[in-house]
């Protein structure tokens, strides 16, 4: 009961003290960290009216950590990017917590936690398939860690007091704290006028900052492009001199960092950002060139329009499809100039897709899944333009055919290719039986002038002649959409691609090849033979 009446007294309290300053308009609030009497760095504290957070945005296994880990003791606070999103009236995605608690006394916490990191220890705690990240308060910066030779911080597992870790935080709107339980924000750095202001600005030194850990630069970029907010004259300057140091960042932190920056429902903003910045240059190479090119960037900005419409309808996104569609027309590039050197059509694609990927990798660490998935949507790209025999029917059962037909659809709105090329193809995913025998009948009497059917028995020609037959239905990916050949020899041509991709001779391999193409040796080079079949 004494318990009770305290706390009423207080509340009661604390409720003059809100409605006082209701009447008083706001002051703005600092923009400066300021120290108390101790050397402490002071936060102004708001509560739930001046800040305005809805308490239904905050999931509720982040509230359970907090609880759990107040209950043991410890301070605990939603931190970052959540606080950040729940003041703007957005449902954050992800939820950090931060506390006081070494990251050992929070594993013992919870049934379903892990410690991971190396250069900052932190905490996963898991309830089913949400991951909430717990991390300990960080101390001041240690001079004796570990650094490279340009002053990036290697690691770092210094814990120190909740002003030092809101001094340690990269920017003045991720630098604040909110206590589910009294539903209080914890300001240090003028994060709340920031957010009022629509500005980005880092905190402490700009060029240290960016020093110590160069993926901050990436991080400006895409939450001013995901908030459209404007970066501070101070914050941007250095930026373009020391966009050099993010080479020197591990492949895998850039890759993780491209992907947030790629998927969050604002990737063309993003990259717009990162040239105005001069970022783009050692994570895209040759985006300039693409985006210089009217049916490039008619291409990319497509891609990218559509990746963020997903993202916006919650949909799901594709890392392999995204990053196919960037990379796309360095593809198409090196495969015209491999055409040009002599080399065949879909050989010629293999190489130029090896050529982009080795040297992508490099820079972006391709996970192999991504990387494979890439492959499989630019190798059916010539298959799509098989329109005759068994082939159309055997690219539907491809795994990634879904995707290979988004991109298609992509090449064709850009102008690259034919858009009856893609009606054609939409119609054959989406029709009955008996309608996809019609537009596979009609296909070769439009493309060629005559019928399919008579021309079959050319097949047996000698080896020479097939060669130069197949390889002739994939001369190029101009604009015109289907390649056509000569009409007397185009079904002959179609059907004899598939023989071509078996080497050796005799009686035994080409009875086989009989065999093979009375079930699908209409599927030509365009099918097994060339479009890296092997993945399905």
């Amino acid at each position: 009961m004494i318990k009770k009446l305290i706390r009423s007294i207080l509340g009661r309290g604390k409720t003059a003290a809100a409605a006082a300053s209701a009447e008083t308009p706001a002051p703005a609030r600092k923009t400066r960290a300021k120290a108390g009497a101790d050397g402490k760095i002071e936060p102004d504290v708001l509560g739930p009216k001046e800040h305005g957070i809805d308490p239904s945005l905050v999931s509720p296994n982040a509230v359970r950590v907090t609880q759990t880990l107040q209950e043991a003791g410890y301070k605990a606070f939603i931190v970052g990017g959540a606080v950040r999103d729940l003041l703007l009236g957005i449902k954050p995605k992800d939820f950090d917590v931060a506390t006081n608690a070494t990251p050992e006394q929070v594993k013992q916490l919870f049934r379903r936690a892990f410690i991971i990191g190396r250069r900052f220890q932190i905490v996963h705690v898991m309830f089913g398939q949400e991951l909430i990240e717990v991390t300990t308060f960080r101390g001041a910066s240690a001079e004796a860690a570990p650094k490279d030779e340009h002053g990036r911080v290697l690691r770092d597992n210094t814990f120190g007091e909740q002003h030092e870790d809101a001094t340690r935080r990269d920017f003045t709107i991720n630098a604040m704290y909110y206590d589910p339980a009294s539903q209080a924000v914890l300001d240090y750095h003028g994060g709340i006028a920031d957010i009022r202001d629509k500005k980005l600005r880092i905190i402490g030194e700009p060029e240290a900052r960016y020093r110590e850990d160069p993926v901050r630069m990436l991080r400006v970029v895409r939450f001013a492009a995901k908030l459209k907010f404007t970066i501070d004259p101070a914050s941007s300057a250095p930026i373009r001199v020391m966009a050099p140091l993010i080479d020197n960042v591990p492949a895998a932190r850039v890759f993780d960092e491209m992907l947030k920056l790629l998927m969050s429902g604002h990737a063309l903003a993003c990259l717009q950002q990162l040239r105005k910045e001069g970022l783009h240059h050692g994570l895209l190479p040759l985006l300039d060139v693409v985006l210089e090119q009217p049916l490039g960037e008619k291409f990319v900005t497509l891609a990218l329009a559509d990746t963020d419409a997903r993202v916006k309808q919650g949909k799901g996104v594709s890392p392999g499809f995204l990053f196919a569609s960037l990379l796309w027309h360095q593809v198409l590039e090196k495969w015209r100039a491999y055409q040009a050197a002599g080399e065949y059509p879909i050989p010629a694609l293999h190489l130029a897709a090896d050529d982009v990927l080795d040297a992508q990798t490099e820079k972006l660490a391709l996970q192999r899944k991504i990387a494979s998935d890439m492959r499989d949507i630019w190798a059916m790209q010539p298959r799509f333009e098989r329109r005759v025999g068994k082939a159309p029917y055997k690219l539907l059962e491809h795994l990634r055919l879904r995707a290979g037909f988004d991109f298609l659809l992509l090449r064709c709105q850009s102008g690259e290719l034919d858009a009856e090329l893609g009606e054609w193809w939409e119609a054959f995913i989406a029709g009955t039986g008996a309608e996809r025998e019609e537009l596979i009948a009609r296909k070769p009497a439009d493309a060629a002038g005559v019928a399919a059917g008579p021309k079959k028995r050319k097949r047996r020609g000698g080896r020479s002649r097939s060669r130069s037959g197949g390889d002739a239905d994939f001369n190029d990916t101009a604009p015109a959409g289907d390649v056509a050949p000569a009409p007397a020899e185009a079904p002959a041509r179609a059907e004899s691609a598939a023989p071509d991709s078996d080497s050796g001779a005799g009686p035994a391999p080409k009875r086989r090849r009989r065999r093979r193409s009375s079930t699908g040796g209409a599927d030509g080079a365009g099918g097994d033979a060339g479009a890296g079949n092997g993945s399905d």
